[in-house]
């Protein structure tokens, strides 16, 4: 159960909240849909239950707000807009990075696939696939954990009719296994066609909360839709009519050649029109929307809606004029819907009545043996020229008459989209079975272990070519570098062997390194599929040990990898005179892994910092630039001050004998950070490790 409280967005300037005081429940086995035109506020309000956005108010799932449940995902799947995921990545390959950061077997996305559909378009990148399949993606994403509660926003959108009611036929399965389902939309008629509870909103603000029979019988309005090049002479007798035969009926101009007459049949326009020599290209029925505030307080008044006075009425309609947007209600010596009767059933309130008391809606022509008792509109007493009894029905498009019913059924009635159906027989008069069959369960769910973040991030980082790309440039320029290097002359060997030039602030590797490990971070904000919005990645120490740790044996693969490639092509350029091992090579092995690792976590802090690539590749490129300098010239400060340098006293001041030895590699670190790139390094990567934590610990405080 999902229970939404004082939900308010924080306003701008001088402008009112995009959502203002939202209260609702969603319950347990059912599934609520939240109504609203485009800016009502749905998206907004959704992002604030979801804690995505600062504001007011508090959202219970189950009894817990979302910040206090251990591991949200279980609890709550979430569908806001496209699937987050990199356009790269295989749909097996993104289900199966999911499983390891959910914490679900990997065998669960094979499920997930077979569930939604997609087992044949498991190996195709998200970027190829069609809006249907991308909404199938994101369902199955979002039934991954197996949650109890699902959060869609508007997940039909674009979609064609047949994907539209597999969505909602998942959604409605859902629920009736016990889940509880909140989706938004913007169509009132599908709203009535999938859900169980209809909660509206207007303004940000909740104007209607009601189930979904009442919200279909008190907003959802019959009427027929006309398209004829002629249309405002047929409005015009059309209104003549129905004063002839005392009916209540109202025609409305829609533009063009398009009318929507309400309070008639599809037989008796198209009667009209036939007899007064009126082409008619389309006569459909269809259902109506009254507004967003029509369904507020339909279970304790009965109110007719708008009725413009016959007066307006009147000066509209003469035999001269084109009424350009309606001709309104016309209404006879007594209204005929003043009150429904009280065995009238569920007949919509806005439907002309019948003095039969049957509770048959007008808008749909009779079927046969359906009432004993014929309609009494029926215009005896016409004095225009009849057609011969012999002659064909006076509709100009066939249509075949629906089964009477005696409730309003917005899924049977209305079409699937805007577009009104010249031939309503084709659309469905009975509910399709449910052939849909969600994922099995998850009955056991591993315990949280310190590899499941690492298994996230290697699935991560090897579930894409990017990082195949960037070593493989790497490699190429490395040993490009090394030859042109080896050829110009007067380049130390270590330098050679790095490919590193002297006018070069970083060697390739270094810098590969380090958009490797901005990549590991900056993905994440680019395609969030840890989290439902940009900005939204969880700054949990795990997830940053996993991204360091892998970010780590990326960078010594690369260095090593570098080394050995440009060593084997200045041996096979120019003997082996260039590649001899020198003297001191520990110690330049320690300061190469150190500097390319170095690297690649600046990278990674610095991304998950500013929350961006680009901002990590620059904080690597920063080092050299700018805090080498820096440091260079503390150490020449610090040197002045005496005869010994920094680095021997910094020796100098240590025990002359560790009890558990250790002195060299102590020593060798020591002259590492003594070194202007190491210690701007060191400093560097300490620094962002600071703001990081600094941002974790403020983002936890909002």
């Amino acid at each position: 159960m999902i229970e939404a409280i004082g939900l308010t967005s924080i306003p701008r300037k001088e402008q009112p909240p995009a959502v203002d005081n939202v209260s609702f429940e969603a319950h347990t086995g059912r599934v609520t849909a939240l109504l609203g035109a485009p800016g009502a506020g749905k998206t907004t309000a959704l992002r604030l239950m979801l804690e995505l956005q600062r504001g007011r108010g508090i959202t219970y799932f189950r009894g817990r707000p979302l910040h206090g449940i251990p591991h949200p995902a279980h609890e709550v799947g979430v569908l806001l807009g496209d699937v987050p995921g990199h356009p790269a990545r295989s749909v097996r390959g993104h289900l199966r990075m999911l499983c390891a950061a959910s914490g679900v077997p990997a065998r669960r996305a094979d499920e997930v696939l077979e569930a939604v559909g997609l087992v044949s378009l498991r190996d195709e990148r998200l970027g190829t696939l069609s809006r249907g399949m991308d909404r199938r993606l994101g369902l199955a994403c979002a039934l991954l954990p197996d949650p109890h509660t699902l959060v869609l926003d508007d997940p039909a959108r674009g979609l064609a009719v047949g994907e539209r009611r597999w969505l909602y036929d998942m959604l409605r399965e859902h629920a009736a296994q016990g889940g509880t389902v909140l989706c938004s939309t913007a169509d009132p008629k599908e709203a009535a066609r999938f859900a169980d509870h209809v909660v509206t909103l207007d303004g940000g603000r909740v104007v209607a909360d009601q189930r979904a029979a009442d919200f279909a019988r008190t907003r959802l309005r019959p009427r027929v839709v006309v398209r004829s090049p002629h249309a405002a002479r047929l409005s015009v007798l059309l209104a003549q009519r129905a004063r002839s035969t005392q009916r209540s009926v109202e025609v409305v101009r829609e533009g063009g050649n398009r009318l929507c007459v309400y309070g008639t049949t599809c037989a008796e326009v198209g009667e009209t029109a036939f007899r007064n020599g009126i082409v008619v290209h389309q006569l459909a029925d269809e259902v109506g929307d009254m507004g967003p505030g029509a369904g507020a307080g339909a279970e304790t008044s009965t109110a007719q809606g708008p009725q413009p006075s016959s007066a307006a009425i009147d000066a509209q309609t003469g035999p001269d004029s084109e009424p350009e947007a309606a001709a309104a209600l016309y209404s006879g010596p007594e209204p005929e819907f003043a009150s429904p009767a009280p065995d009238s059933g569920p007949e919509p309130e806005f439907a002309p009545p019948a003095p039969d008391p049957d509770p048959e809606p007008e808008f749909a022509p009779p079927a046969p043996g359906s009432s004993p008792e014929p309609e009494p509109p029926t215009p005896a007493p016409d004095p225009s020229p009849e057609p011969e009894p012999s002659a064909p029905a006076p509709v100009l498009v066939p249509k075949a008459a629906p089964a009477a019913s005696t409730t309003l059924e917005p899924p049977q009635e209305a079409p699937a989209d805007d577009i009104p159906q010249a031939a309503p027989s084709q659309q469905p008069t009975t509910p399709r079975p449910t052939t849909v069959a969600l994922p099995p369960p998850v009955l056991v769910r591993p315990a949280p272990t310190p590899l499941r973040p690492v298994r996230y991030e290697i699935r991560r980082a090897a579930g894409v070519a990017t990082g195949y790309i960037v070593g493989a440039c790497v490699l190429a320029v490395s040993a490009l570098t090394a030859v042109l290097l080896a050829r110009i002359g007067h380049t130390p060997q270590p330098r050679l062997l790095a490919a590193w030039p002297v006018e070069l602030p970083l060697p390739p590797a270094a810098l590969g390194a380090g958009l490797l490990g901005a990549l590991a971070f900056g993905d994440e904000f680019r395609h969030p599929a840890l989290a439902v919005d940009r900005g939204t990645v969880p700054r949990r120490l795990g997830l940053l040990t996993a991204k360091l740790f892998v970010a780590s044996l990326t960078a010594l693969a690369l260095a090593v990898l570098t080394v050995g490639c440009t060593a084997e092509v200045l041996y096979l350029v120019y003997g082996s005179e260039l590649v001899a091992l020198p003297a001191d090579w520990p110690a330049l092995t320690a300061g190469w892994l150190a500097l390319v690792t170095g690297c690649a976590w600046a990278g990674v802090l610095a991304a998950g910092v500013f929350r961006s690539t680009t901002a990590g590749l620059a904080a690597v490129v920063a080092v050299p630039l700018l805090v080498v300098p820096a440091v260079h010239k503390m150490t020449e400060g610090l040197s002045a001050r005496g005869p010994v340098p920094f680095a021997g006293r910094l020796k100098g001041g240590l025990p002359p004998r560790w009890p558990f030895g250790g002195e060299q590699q102590l020593e060798a670190l020591l002259r590492l950070l003594a070194q202007p790139v190491g210690g701007a390094m060191a400093l560097s990567v300490l620094a962002l490790l600071c703001a990081y934590a600094f941002t974790g610990l403020r983002s936890r405080v909002r």
